[in-house]
């Protein structure tokens, strides 16, 4: 067997690739790392210095020990399905890919946990555990791809996020290194509640800013008795709001309260999972209920009234499991599906109460309007998730900015109303300067006060999710320094 070199007198290459196993296992001439310049978020593009892949806590623990020992900036990266720039190397980074590290560790059905290793991918967690009745409820729409490391970076969630929370609510522990390469756990054997500060909470959704997960011990459930789907067309978006407000006040929690608008609905039909969606159809809305049996019937009756209430054209529950399956197929490919019907497009993720829904789209359409560019709408409608999809053309010039400016205008729009400006995607690179619609100055100081003190020398996916600091900030930290 021919023995593989490596064709470079960087020194620090050479060492990082000693560290993982040889040349194999590390990634540094340029066309190899092209296709890590970007994750989800596309408008951006910056090479690293090199991606290696670790197989083990322990390499990736020498491995951020060497890049802090010699000033090197780095990251780690599951899947790259994130949509906001977090895996984005803007500052030459050594990129820790976790892909290696993909084992499902441990089931404990009695205890309904499971431990799995970062890169294990999130749909492939219940694959492997419904045979005997169990699964993983966070189901982004990427769950096929996307991996749980990632996940509990972005604290992500998904459509039924709604009656079973996000990540953060099915994280029981972890395994961490820290930016100087120590390694501690926190969340002993997957004991809730335990005493001291809530560190499990911090670093979940942190964004890998204050260190790299590389185990996590995630809380499984029990498959519910019963499940149903109701599929509802409305003929105005203000309708459905309504519904959507009236189905909660009603007292029913449905597992997921998804809709789409016009955009939205000729997207997916145009694409790979089509069913049928009427054309001049202003909304959908998709609503899943679960639990016991002997109730699920009752709550879909209450479902169908509430939608007629509201000028319903057409509500129905699906026949049968393989068409409750197209109508999920249909709406998880949601984002994809806009390259059926735009070159490009950017996706905006805004939180707002659901009374402020209609206001809120209305806005977004004003927004539409004034820009010039096409405006989908995805949301999670029984919380609140907004993703408005901007569509463009990045071959015409100015439409990258125009993009830009148009998300960047409907989280205003989301921060006005007493929303927030990401309910699952993170911040990223792409929202740091939003922050501020949500944050004082001295709010984004204390938050990466707290950064500091995992993080010190800021080499561990520096430039992440805090905005460039104001002036008056930066004289806060003089007075601070002396």
């Amino acid at each position: 067997m021919s023995v593989i070199k490596i064709d470079t007198t960087d020194k620090h290459i050479i060492n990082l690739a000693a560290i993982v196993g040889g040349p194999r296992s590390i990634l540094y001439n340029k066309a190899d790392l092209l296709a890590y310049d970007c994750d989800g978020f596309t408008i951006h593009k910056h090479l690293p210095k090199a991606v290696v892949f670790p197989r083990n806590t322990e390499e990736v623990s020498k491995l951020v020990k060497y890049c802090s020992d010699h000033g090197l900036p780095f990251l780690a990266r599951g899947a790259g399905t994130g949509l906001s720039g977090g895996a984005i190397p803007v500052n030459g980074e050594v990129i820790i890919s976790m892909v290696r590290m993909k084992k499902l560790i441990s089931v404990d059905l009695e205890n309904r946990r499971a431990v799995v290793e970062p890169g294990f991918v999130n749909l492939k967690l219940t694959n492997s555990i419904s045979d005997r009745g169990y699964y993983y409820a966070p189901d982004p729409s990427s769950q096929y791809c996307c991996t749980i490391g990632g996940n509990v970076a972005e604290n992500a969630g998904g459509a039924h996020c709604l009656k079973y929370g996000v990540t953060t609510n099915h994280i029981l522990g972890l395994e961490v290194v820290l930016p100087n390469g120590e390694i501690i756990e926190i969340g002993r054997n997957g004991v809730l509640d335990e005493p001291g500060y809530d560190l499990l909470g911090l670093l979940t959704g942190s964004e890998g800013t204050l260190g790299i997960v590389t185990k996590i011990t995630v809380r499984i459930l029990k498959n519910p008795e019963g499940k149903q789907t109701v599929l509802a067309y409305f003929d105005k978006v203000e309708d459905g709001s309504q519904a959507v407000s009236d189905i909660i006040s009603a007292g029913i929690v449905p597992a997921a309260l998804e809709m789409m608008d016009k955009t939205a609905i000729e997207a997916v039909e145009a694409a790979a999972f089509p069913v049928g969606h009427p054309k001049d159809i202003e909304a959908v809305l998709l609503i899943e209920v679960d639990g016991i049996a002997a109730g699920i019937e009752e709550q879909i009756n209450e479902i169908l009234e509430v939608c007629r209430k509201n000028k319903v054209r057409e509500v129905r529950a699906a026949k049968d499991e393989a068409e409750r399956g197209r109508w999920w197929a249909n709406r998880k490919t949601g984002f994809g599906a806009m390259g059926a019907i735009s070159p490009d497009y950017l996706v905006q993720d805004g939180v707002i109460p659901r009374s402020r829904l209609p206001e809120v789209l209305k806005k977004i359409a004003q927004i539409s309007e004034e820009s010039g560019l096409r405006i989908a709408n995805i949301f999670h409608a029984g919380d609140g998730n907004l993703h408005p999809l901007v569509l463009f053309d990045a071959r015409k010039p100015g439409e990258i900015e125009k993009a830009l400016e148009a998300g960047s205008l409907c989280l205003k729009a989301c921060a006005d109303v007493g929303g927030t400006i990401t309910g699952e995607h993170g911040v990223g690179i792409e929202k740091r300067e939003e922050m501020r619609f949500v944050f004082k100055e001295e709010e984004i100081l204390a938050q990466t006060k707290i950064r500091e003190v995992f993080n010190p020398n800021n080499l561990l996916n520096a430039g992440k999710l805090f905005p460039t600091p104001g002036r008056c900030v930066e004289i806060k930290k003089e007075i601070n320094a002396k």
